[in-house]
Parts: structure tokens; C-alpha cells; sequence
């Protein structure tokens, strides 16, 4: 929630930065917001498309065209209501940055995996690598 409006924004390693955002500041009381993304895959560091939601209803619809793959931000945190670590964006808000409202649930649903064995194996390898 930004400014009263429901905001998805994937920041790709200040590559590119990707943004959803409802048009209407919300009403006051209860709302389902979801956002439901779409990878373009199999394949890796494909891009896909997002779709974000406010009461069932499409409030936004957005396509990013790739992704990083192989990269994992060692000092980011997962953060839920607040923002504690680097922000998503600089000109949105200043971290620490804390969600004054109340969030009832947060539900999160990955997908099947979308690699072939081969990418898989790169995957594991890339891994291997990184923890010598």
C-alpha cells in the first residue's frame, strides 16, 4: 500500500524495475489484495507477466520481460509490514518504512518448478559453487 493505492514493484537489481499499481486509493475497511504472477518459462532468467488484484477485481496488468537468475541478495530480508533493509525503490520511501494498517492474512503459493533437468543441474552446480 502506497499513499492508499495497492503497489507491486519488483526492483531487478536496479537492472529495471517493474511496478503494478491500482489506480483508486482503496476505501476504508477490508481488502483482498493479490498479486498472481506468470512465469514465461521453462527456461531460465525468462521474463512473465503480473496481474494484481484488489477484491478479485484486475486493477493492474503488467509484463516484465527477464529476470536474474543465479543471484542471491545476501543482506535483503523477506519483510512483511515493514521495510527494514534497502528499499524497493528510492523515490516511493525511506526505509525503515513501517505499514500503519492492519493485514489480517498473507498467503504465499510458488508454483511447480519451471526448469528442465538440465537447468536444474545448472542450478544445483551454481549452487555447489557459491557455498565453496
Amino acid at each position: 500500500m502506497l499513499k492508499g493505492k495497492p503497489v507491486f514493484n519488483y526492483n531487478m537489481l536496479i537492472l529495471a524495475q517493474y511496478r503494478w499499481e491500482g489506480p483508486d486509493v482503496l476505501t476504508p475497511g477490508k481488502h483482498t489484495i493479490a498479486f498472481e504472477y506468470t512465469y514465461d518459462g521453462p527456461g531460465i532468467a525468462k521474463g512473465g507477466s503480473g496481474v494484481l488484484k484488489v477484491d478479485d477485481k484486475i486493477v493492474a496488468t503488467g509484463k516484465q520481460a527477464n529476470s536474474i537468475s543465479f543471484l542471491q541478495i545476501a543482506d535483503e530480508t523477506f519483510d512483511v509490514g515493514i521495510d527494514t533493509r534497502t528499499g524497493v525503490n528510492d523515490k516511493d520511501y525511506q526505509v525503515p518504512f513501517a505499514f500503519d494498517g492492519k493485514i489480517n492474512k498473507l498467503t504465499v503459493n510458488l508454483g511447480p518448478m519451471q526448469l528442465t533437468e538440465m537447468e536444474q543441474t545448472k542450478v544445483r552446480a551454481a549452487a555447489a559453487r557459491a557455498n565453496d
